[in-house]
Order: C-alpha cells, then structure tokens, then sequence
C-alpha cells in the first residue's frame, strides 16, 4: 500500500489551482492524498479581528473544503488551539509519512514552516513556493541587497514588459505613457455621484452557521450582521465581473475621490477575495485589459487597475520579504504616542476620521485613499506608535494580512521605514481632504482655519509637523515643495500652530 501524503492548505491559499495538489497528483494517487485544513484557536484570538473577516475566512475554508471533496479528495477539516496541535493530530490519525505545503505570505508562518514543522510532525515536510503572487515567479529586484531602496515606477514597468499587460509590438505602453494617474485624481463632484451599488451575496447555510459561531465570541471588532461577502471561487470572480461591467469605466477617474456617504464608489472591493486565493491577480487584470480592447473601458481606469494589482501590491508584498523581520519594529520617526480611543468607537467631532472609522467598524472596509490620506495622515501628524497603527490596521479590515498592513501602514502611511517603502511622508492639511471629498461639509470645524476655535485639527496639524521637522523634511526633494509653503507663516502664526497642536495633542494623550 501507498504511504500517505498529507496536503496543508492555509486558510488564505484557497486557489483553484493549487500546488501542493499538482504536486502530489505527480507522487501518488488521489485516494492517498489527505488534505488537512486547520482553523487555529491562537491566530484568531492574536487580535481582536474584525468579525466579518473572521466570517470570510472561515466560511470561505469551508466551502473549499467542500469543493475539493467534490473533486474527490480526502479532507480532514480541523479546529484546533493552533495551526501546529492540529496538523500533529491530523498526521498521527491518517498515518501521513509526508506533508506537503505552499510557503506562507507571512514571515512567521513561512519560519514556522521551513524550520519548525517537520521536527513538530516527525515527518518529511516540503514547502513549495508561493504561487499567489506574481513577484515569487518573476523578482525585478532579484539582483538587489534588501537594503537598496526601490522605486514602484521602475518595478511596475518590469511587471509590466514581464508579464505583457498593455504592452505594444515594439515593447512600448499602451498609449505610450507607463501610467495615467493625472486622469486619475478627479474629485468628489459637489452635486454627488450616481454610483452603482455592488453585487451582494446572500449567507448561506453554511455560512450562518459561521455567523453564528464567531457571533458568540467576545473578542472583536464590528458584528456579523449583514455579512454579504462572496465565499466561493464562482461568486468571488461574480464579484469582479459585477465591477468591470458596473464599475470599472469610472474607476480611475474617480479612485481617488472620497465620500461621507459611499465608501465604494468605483472601487472593485477584491482585495479581500484576492489576498485569500479566491481570484488571481493576473487574470483578473487580463480581464480588465480585455474590457479596454473590448471598448468597455477607457484606458486610464484599466491602466490604474492593473498598476493597484501587478504594481502597487506586488511592490508591497516584495518589500514585506525584503524588510522582514526588521520592519514590524521600524519607527524612523520616533513616534510613540497611544492610538486615540475614537478608533475603537468612531466617537470624535471630526467628521472625516468618524465616517471612516465607523465604516471600518461596520463592514471592516474602506477605500485605499481614506486608510493613507485620512487614517494614517492623521496617524503621522499626531505621532502615534506605528506598531500600534499597524496593529489596529490588521485587526479593522477585511482584506488585512501582514504581508499588505505592515508596508502599507508602517512603511508607506507612516514613513517609519527610512523612506524605504515610499519616498516622503504622505502628510497633508484639511484642504487635500476637503478636496477630494465632502466631508469637511457636514464637520463643525472649518477646512480654511490654520488656527483658532473651529480651525480643523488636520490644519494646525499639519503646519505644526512641517515646523517641527523643517530641517529633515528641507533634505527630502520630494518634501521641499511642501516645506517652502513655511514661508508664508510669521513668527506669530508658528508660534500660535505649535500651541494649538500642542493643546490638542494633550487632550488627545
């Protein structure tokens, strides 16, 4: 008889096409294949997630559990007190004399994999590389130190030539320009947007009884109720198709554009769905491109589609492995402050930072421009704990990994990383805000006010953070223009910016 080989699938690997299966179909028959799902007791209780993921990922393990047994495989489904007490179970039950598995996303699951599984399991283990992403098959950067500072321009070009999305014969853009993200800033129109609402997914049974099981733990954020998220491969990729039919066309004029009272607007909204395996990311901008030669969408909102894709997180994943494990503790600014209580209720008098907060809390989503230019500036500006923010980030949103929070947050939001991730603080005043959205209109502060009673705290804020750090931010070429605007303040009104500051971050502590 065939020795047993056990198949670990992680709960955010849950691809169509998996390599451990191709892998082991190539050793031995299906009927000796065991494939062992684990839900871990300890990764879930790490943090208090936000309900809805935890309702997103467990459903959507089951359903793939379901699925492959359709297929006719062997599933062992495990809940355990950890990832590693259940595959132990799982391999001492079945009588596994091997275990295959794909390399984690994050760090500590792919050391946990390659150096402590197999002395855990007493049996050979084989990790086989991550084929989620699409830089674990081709690097750019193969050839540089992991300290080496890194562009997204350069490295999106190459994705680009690589992997040929809107390339030319001759090897040039499509449209001859690399990317059109001066279309892409137009802001919320003052008389609204009609924006078609997304395609929703009715729980199933299934999925209830997920409901139901994370409804009675104590420890989260936001509740389980009106859970509407896609949990199987068809309705994922429904999803997607919904966006680049409904959605798509506006898109990348409109990406950047923020509202009280739509946090979607044109977003896709598959982040949540890619980051755990329902969808591939080069098809899904392969369909896109097809939209554009289809005559379905204009150029500029494909074009911005596939940059946030094979560009914007392929970049972030690829400086997750090149930072790690250094980057979880960088704090380039010295920022040690708390996290303001109002993250946790959305209890503040300004209006920006409590729709945004409030949403995440209801549906653990908001669009990439409110978590950089709203949540994290006013993170920057009020010099919170980067470690404290990124662990916020991670327990608020649906789509949070490790991989995407932490260069995203403490790298490119917070700049703590040396300017590694991206090179400046993305720090702005209540104007950036009020002109890429309407919420300055319902807040009782004003947007124009630098300084007084009902000036917006983002305003003095602001001026008073380019004071502090004027010499720092004057050797960043890309901070200077900012800075110059120094020069339109006196000795009076710098010193009136650093009291108001000063009060309010008081009151704040």
């Amino acid at each position: 008889m065939n020795p047993t080989i056990s198949v670990w699938i992680l709960g955010d690997q849950l691809l169509e096409e998996h390599p451990a299966l191709a892998h082991t179909a190539e050793l031995t028959t299906r009927d000796q294949i065991q494939i062992v799902l684990v839900e871990s007791a300890a990764r879930t209780k790490k943090l208090p997630y936000q309900r809805k993921k935890i309702v997103l990922l467990f459903s959507a393990m089951r359903h793939y559990a379901e699925r492959l047994r359709e297929q006719g495989y062997a599933v062992d489904y495990v809940m355990a007190r950890s990832a590693g007490a259940g595959l132990a179970r799982h391999v001492k039950r079945v009588g596994s004399t091997q275990l295959v598995t794909m390399a984690a996303a994050e760090y500590s699951g792919r050391l946990f994999q390659q150096e402590k599984l197999a002395d855990r399991l007493g049996i050979e283990v084989t990790v086989l590389p991550n084929t989620q992403f699409l830089v674990e098959r081709f690097d750019p950067f193969a050839e540089h130190s992991t300290g080496k500072r890194t562009v997204m321009g350069n490295f999106y070009r190459q994705m680009r030539q690589h992997f040929d999305i809107l390339i030319e014969g001759d090897g040039e853009p499509t449209g001859g320009k690399w990317n059109f993200d001066h279309e892409n800033r137009k802001p919320y129109p003052k008389k609204g947007l009609e924006t078609p609402a997304p395609i929703t997914f009715e729980p199933d049974q299934l999925t209830r009884a997920v409901m139901e099981e994370v409804a009675e733990n104590k420890a989260g954020l936001g509740t389980v109720e009106h859970f509407n998220l896609a949990v199987t491969h068809e309705d994922a990729q429904a999803a997607f198709a919904d966006f680049v039919a409904q959605r798509l066309a506006n898109f990348g004029a409109y990406e950047d554009a923020m509202s009280a009272d739509n946090s979607i607007l044109f977003h896709s909204v598959v982040s949540p769905y890619l980051n755990i395996g329902l969808l591939d990311p080069l098809q899904l901008v392969r369909e896109v491109v097809a939209a554009y030669q289809r005559g379905d969408a204009p150029l500029n909102s494909v074009e911005g589609f596939v940059r946030q894709v094979i560009g914007w997180r392929e970049y972030i994943y690829w400086h997750y492995w090149a930072q790690m494990p250094d980057l979880l503790g960088k704090n380039e600014w010295e920022h040690d402050r708390a996290l303001p209580n109002f993250f946790w209720s959305g209890e503040t008098e300004m209006n920006c930072l409590r729709c945004v907060i409030n949403r995440v809390i209801d549906t653990g989503y908001s669009h990439h421009i409110e978590r950089l230019m709203v949540l994290c500036n006013f993170c920057m500006l009020t010099g919170v704990d980067p470690a404290a923010v990124n662990a916020w980030f991670l327990e608020g949103y649906i789509d949070a990994y490790e991989w995407v929070v932490a260069p995203n947050v403490i790298g490119m939001g917070l700049n703590a990383d040396g300017g590694k991730t991206a090179t400046k603080p993305y720090v702005a005043s209540a104007n950036y805000i009020n002109k890429m959205g309407d919420f300055c209109r319902g807040c009782r502060f004003d947007y124009k006010s630098r300084t007084g009673e009902d000036a917006c705290p983002f305003n003095f804020l602001y001026w008073n953070f380019l004071i502090k750090h004027e010499a720092q931010l004057r050797a960043n070429p890309r901070s200077g223009k900012a800075v110059l605007g120094l020069r339109h303040l006196d000795d009076e009104e710098r010193e009136r910016v650093c009291e108001q500051a000063a009060a309010f971050l008081k009151k704040l502590s």
